[in-house]
């Protein structure tokens, strides 16, 4: 189980971006994280990879969220990756597989040719092997970043509004891999940011504006109540 407690972050401007954020995510899920733009999401994810200063911290079975980075497939925001960096789109997913080596080991593109080409042929990514990575579409390209997340067998997946400014099929695509893993009893945590799709495709919804508004069950918890709340506008019942 992931358990976020008492996570806070300021910003040296003492701007209070999030204030005391806890909850916990039931293992083998697929978890939305959603609020308002300026709410905290992406801050909320970096916080508790431990990646900007924060109060609080996260544990997965007990382990703190740092100290398992090897076992956390992270993919951030696609206007964060570097298109002009001259790697192909079978070497990005190959990269994947650092984490699992072993200190001094070199990556044999060899040895672990035929992990690739099946992670390429999942995501459907195969005829485009050769290709730089700042010649795919957006949805392309963030099929490739999923790919290099599968690749490295995590058991935390963590993803950075994932949809955001992709085609229909690519984030189809996405969706149906992800609920591949999460059968693979991986345990994904997502922000998200298209309300019509919270009640198809998460099992929990964590909504925050800072603070926690709620966390729980999607049956539970996404409902005109909460949504106000984090909105701050009216909701008809969803």
């Amino acid at each position: 189980m992931l358990i976020v407690n008492g996570v806070s972050v300021v910003y040296q401007n003492r701007k209070k971006v999030l204030s005391d954020v806890s909850f916990s995510v039931p293992t083998g899920t697929i978890t939305g994280i959603i609020g308002p733009n300026g709410a905290g999401k992406s801050t909320l994810l970096n916080s508790i990879l431990g990646v900007i200063p924060h109060e609080g911290g996260a544990t997965f079975d007990g382990v703190s969220l740092p100290q398992m980075a090897k076992k956390i497939g992270y993919v951030q925001q696609k206007s964060k990756v570097d298109l002009n960096f001259p790697i192909t789109v079978a070497e990005t997913i190959g990269l994947g597989i650092l984490p699992r080596l072993r200190l001094f080991q070199r990556l044999s593109k060899k040895k672990y040719r035929h992990e690739i080409e099946s992670v390429m042929d999942r995501i459907e990514m195969t005829e485009f092997a050769d290709r730089q990575i700042g010649q795919l579409s957006g949805g392309q390209l963030q099929r490739v970043m999923i790919g290099r997340c599968i690749i490295q067998q995590p058991e935390l997946i963590l993803l950075d509004e994932p949809f955001a400014g992709i085609d229909a099929h690519s984030e189809a695509t996405i969706m149906k891999i992800l609920r591949e893993l999460k059968a693979e009893g991986k345990t994904i945590l997502m922000v998200h940011h298209d309300l019509n799709k919270v009640s198809e495709y998460f099992d929990n919804t964590v909504i925050i504006k800072k603070n926690l508004i709620a966390a729980g069950k999607t049956d539970d918890t996404f409902n005109s109540k909460n949504m106000s709340a984090a909105y701050g506008l009216p909701m008809l019942e969803v």
